[in-house]
């Protein structure tokens, strides 16, 4: 049964999540790292050497501050506007523009276009990929890359994964994440049009810890 995502919903949810990491953006320093463990893995070389780049779901905005402050033109989108506000205020002089959005609305009705396009545990990992890499192919110039990551699918569990807030009490809030396996993350890849997919999972720093799925693909 696919996903049914009520994006007022969806909404409300990381709006509740934007509220409790105010303090982390605002202490947080400019950084891009792909996994979930600092100083672990590899950093914006993977995005080659790009004049403009789009983060979807950018969440804090730390690593569109970083890739500003190496001469980029960075736009973020993020599903909300408590999060959105918090990053303008701390990364807005930095020269990274917000745009609070539902990222398949804005990639679809954007004439952007962009050198990168990238997601660090955010909208790809959030948005169906059947529907949203086919849009962000459109909004690549030639040669340009996309590259995203999240932790890995639990064996056995693909496709969509309803996902609530805060565990399992209180006001029922949730969204959907969509986990795949790397060789069917490069069929997704490949039948949206991208070339020369590369998709890993990194092993974490510790043995027996969670991992990183790591995806990198071109637009011919």
């Amino acid at each position: 049964m696919p996903a049914h995502h009520d994006v007022a919903a969806e909404r409300e949810l990381w709006d509740t999540f934007a509220e409790s990491t105010k303090s982390k953006v605002v202490e947080s320093d400019p950084v891009l790292c792909w996994t979930q463990y600092s100083g672990h893995g590899p950093g914006a070389e993977i995005l080659g050497t790009p004049t403009t780049a789009l983060e979807i779901g950018c969440g804090t905005g730390r690593a569109l501050a970083h890739l500003a402050q190496q001469g980029v033109k960075v736009t973020g989108v993020d599903l909300s506007p408590v999060m959105v506000e918090n990053a303008t205020e701390r990364w807005g002089p930095w020269g990274a523009e917000f745009v609070c959005a539902e990222v398949l609305e804005h990639l679809r009705g954007s004439t952007a276009t962009y050198d990168a396009v990238y997601s660090i545990f955010g909208a790809i990992w959030f948005a169906d990929p059947a529907e949203l890499l086919p849009l962000i192919a459109q909004r690549l110039n030639p040669g340009g890359v996309l590259a995203f990551s999240h932790p890995p699918a639990i064996p056995g569990a693909y496709g969509p994964q309803g996902m609530y807030k805060g565990g399992f009490a209180g006001r029922a809030m949730y969204t959907y994440r969509y986990s795949y396996t790397p060789r069917r993350w490069t069929n997704f890849l490949l039948k949206a049009g991208f070339t020369n997919p590369d998709v890993q999972i990194l092993d974490a720093p510790t043995p027996g810890h969670i991992g990183t799925l790591i995806a990198y693909a071109t637009r011919p």
